[in-house]
């Protein structure tokens, strides 16, 4: 075949909330022994939980599932309070794994419902930030999907109310249902600072770019259920470029990459390098000639690991 391009694309990959999320579960297996519970998928992907779990992490979806006083590992998603009173009740030591991005938000909602205010919160329905989130003031938030709901929401007092949103959302998709939310309702407190993460805009902006730079197709590793991951695809297939998520190199589908030229390759926040690397290699044993950035590149943000490991 004729030669095209592979382009790898940064940043990509684990943002900060993810990589303390993973060095959490495994120096608490390093540092208490096997087995150790975790509620929920401490992140979303595939192969990250199974190597945890190869390792003696047992992942659980509900507290009650953890015998009495044994360690649980709460998920970077976020948890309800409820989640935490149900530990507490079983004596189970508690090492919180959540996002401090999250948090951010978790402290919003806490903060507007004290303030008795109804609080929109962008977001899909199901998901686990958003089940967490919302689990705040269930009597206060209000789940805004898309734009049907922004123009069809009502709320009994029009001068108090908040917004928030989920983390990995599409930046474009969530400015166009704030805008209405801000136009129905001019009161609306809006936090000083986007809640959609660093990590999220930075990968879709280097999306935007890539399709920008003429990409024709678009691969981002990412597990299914993972939002920042589909996001990414949405961004790239808005901006005009055919794309596709893939968990690893196994899901690679020979019909994506006939014909095209230019082959832009990336990762959500939550899918290890070595998956990005094994898919480069597969489409380099094609005759996709490599170039890009071959390491994911840092963002400059680290978090601190949860205060219940640190030794420092």
């Amino acid at each position: 075949m004729e030669s095209g391009q592979l382009e790898l694309v940064a940043p990509r990959g684990y943002c900060a909330g993810v990589d303390r999320a993973i060095e959490t579960v495994e120096k608490a297996l390093d540092e208490l022994g096997a087995p150790i519970y975790v509620r929920g998928e401490i992140v979303h992907n595939q192969h990250v939980v199974r190597t945890l779990a190869e390792r003696g992490a047992i992942f659980v979806e509900r507290v009650e599932e953890v015998p009495e006083g044994e360690t649980i590992i709460l998920s970077a998603h976020g948890s309800a309070p409820e989640v935490y009173s149900q530990c507490e009740n079983q004596n189970l030591r508690v090492i919180d794994a959540t996002c401090p991005l999250v948090s951010k938000v978790h402290a919003e909602v806490r903060r507007y419902a004290r303030e008795k205010a109804t609080v929109f919160l962008v977001g899909h329905a199901g998901h686990d930030e958003v089940i967490g989130t919302m689990g705040e003031a269930p009597d206060r938030v209000v789940l805004i999907e898309d734009l049907d709901d922004a123009h069809a929401v009502e709320v009994a007092n029009q001068e108090n109310v908040a917004l928030t949103t989920q983390t990995t959302l599409s930046l474009d998709d969530t400015a166009a249902i704030v805008d209405v939310l801000k136009e129905r309702f001019p009161a609306l407190k809006i936090p000083g600072k986007s809640d959609i993460c660093y990590a999220t805009q930075n990968r879709q902006d280097a999306v935007k770019g890539t399709v920008a730079n003429g990409a024709d197709l678009v691969l981002v590793v990412g597990s299914r259920n993972s939002s920042n991951s589909n996001r990414m695809v949405e961004v790239a297939q808005v901006a005009g470029a055919e794309s596709h998520l893939l968990d690893d190199a196994s899901e690679l589908k020979r019909e994506w990459f006939e014909g095209k030229q230019r082959i832009a390759l990336t990762a959500g926040a939550s899918a290890p390098e070595l998956l990005v690397q094994e898919v480069a290699d597969a489409l380099q044993s094609e005759g996709y000639l490599r170039e890009g950035e071959e390491t994911p590149s840092s963002e400059g943000v680290f978090f601190a690991l949860p205060n219940e490991l640190r030794t420092d």
